[in-house]
């Protein structure tokens, strides 16, 4: 759908919305498209293309909401849409928290952020792509069997508008490339890996045999893995899983958690988080960012901020309402869909790169853990409490001495974000990125 179109239809509902009763009202339209190939043991496996369309009407009467979403976009639908919207709100529970923004709080100049590949890349081009990926990895001296390779590509067209006088639209792409093989055999043991890359513009993906030949040599690195002694030493988190540290720290910082009081970092704001000279960064302004936009899902303001810095804590993650309910302004973190309310969530976030490499970072550690992998969702966001399935490789002697699996990784995240000290190798590859980071005084829990 023309962008004037999409626009012309939500402001069309919003203003019947107005009439059929709703004191205010916004409407977001999404379309999206994408196609993805895969390819496994040197055949292709699957071609696969997909298209989809969603309008979401949330209308207010009072301090009553209501949300309703349809694919269907025909004239009677929509006129329904806003009929059961309407009467949803009528009947549901008051929540003094929701509301539009208001007009000094909305984004006026929207940045170009360049984050639509114009190109959709062909499907003979994704094939190509993923066979390329799978026969580097299957190259790999030791590697015995194949998970496969893909190939994707995304778009999604958005058009917002509310009935405070907001109305925009944009569009955004996304592209990847990943590939898993497996090395080893029965007898002796097997062990998988992969590797991926993804970008809003093809043409900034890694080439295929990059990532198909680092898939390969990751599984084959790994085998002869074995169990480590339980043990409590300095833990060094590979950056391909650093990343899920920062998004515990994420999630314990976004304001609807906070509102609730469910957060062990519910006290922690202007209080000290991480190490001196460490900071966290959201930017959702960074061109060709994975993550970034040109507003908010409420039409607010956004704007570079450093969430952390030089370890202390300088805000919460904020939509509208969890601003008000802390009696706050917003951050223009809101993020929605077309059937359910906005609610808080980063954007770009990274954490800032230390000083020193890797290889001093391992160099220095004369008896500890480097993890590649994580399994298991054991943390509590509220207590803080860490435990998750771990491998990787013992560290000796500042030296990556042999792999290791099926052993525990546990602390608490408080003391765990305050004894962490990070590398300088971050890279920007996923929209939540982080560097090697290590953390000391981990329990191992193993043989």
């Amino acid at each position: 759908m023309a962008a004037e179109d999409a626009l012309n239809l939500v402001t069309d509902l919003i203003a019947k919305a107005r009439s059929a009763g709703a004191d205010a009202a916004d409407a977001v339209l999404v379309d999206s498209a994408s196609l993805s190939v895969a390819f496994r043991l040197g055949k292709p496996e699957r071609v696969e293309r997909s298209e989809s369309g969603d309008v979401g009407l949330r209308v207010f009467v009072g301090k009553h909401q209501a949300i309703v979403s349809s694919s269907d976009r025909s004239p009677l639908a929509l006129d329904q849409l806003v009929e059961r919207a309407v009467a949803m709100a009528r009947t549901v529970p008051e929540d003094p928290f929701c509301g539009l923004a208001e007009p000094s709080q909305l984004a006026k100049d929207l940045p170009e952020l360049d984050i639509c590949d114009p190109e959709e890349p062909a499907p003979n081009v994704l094939v190509d792509w993923a066979s390329r990926a799978e026969d580097a990895a299957r190259a790999v001296p030791g590697v015995t069997n194949s998970e496969g390779a893909e190939a994707g590509w995304g778009r999604s067209f958005v058009a917002l508008a509310a009935s405070n006088g907001f109305a925009t639209s944009y569009s955004m792409s996304n592209s990847q490339i990943s590939a898993s093989v497996l090395a080893g055999d029965a007898a002796t043991g097997m062990e998988r890996d992969y590797d991926y890359s993804a970008a809003v513009y093809f043409s900034d993906l890694r080439q295929p045999e990059d990532v198909g030949h680092e898939a390969g040599h990751r599984a084959v690195r790994r085998l002869g893995a074995r169990k480590a002694s339980t043990a409590r030493v300095p833990v060094i988190f590979d950056q391909r899983v650093a990343r899920g540290i920062l998004g515990h720290l994420a999630g314990a910082i976004n304001g609807s958690g906070i509102a609730r009081g469910n957060s062990f970092l519910k006290d922690s704001l202007g209080k000290r988080v991480l190490p001196a000279g460490m900071s966290v960064i959201d930017d959702p302004h960074r061109p060709r960012g994975l993550r970034s936009k040109p507003c908010d899902g409420e039409g607010v303001a956004n704007r570079r901020r450093a969430i952390v810095e030089d370890g202390i804590l300088t805000t919460w993650f904020l939509d509208l309402r969890s601003a008000r309910q802390l009696g706050m302004e917003t951050t223009g973190h809101a993020s929605r869909g077309t059937g359910s309310p906005p609610s808080p969530s980063c954007t770009n976030l990274w954490l800032e790169p230390g000083p020193v490499t890797v290889a001093e970072m391992i160099g220095d550690v004369a008896d500890g853990f480097y993890v590649t992998e994580l399994f298991g969702m054991g943390v509590n966001g509220i207590t803080g409490d860490y435990s998750r399935g771990a491998a990787g490789f013992w560290i000796e002697n500042g030296e990556l001495a042999y792999p290791v699996n099926e052993v525990t990784v546990a602390g608490n995240l408080k003391d765990m974000f305050l004894n962490m000290s990070a590398a300088n190798d971050l890279v920007f590859r996923n929209g939540m990125d982080a560097p090697t980071l290590r953390i000391d005084g981990l329990t191992i829990a193993g043989a």
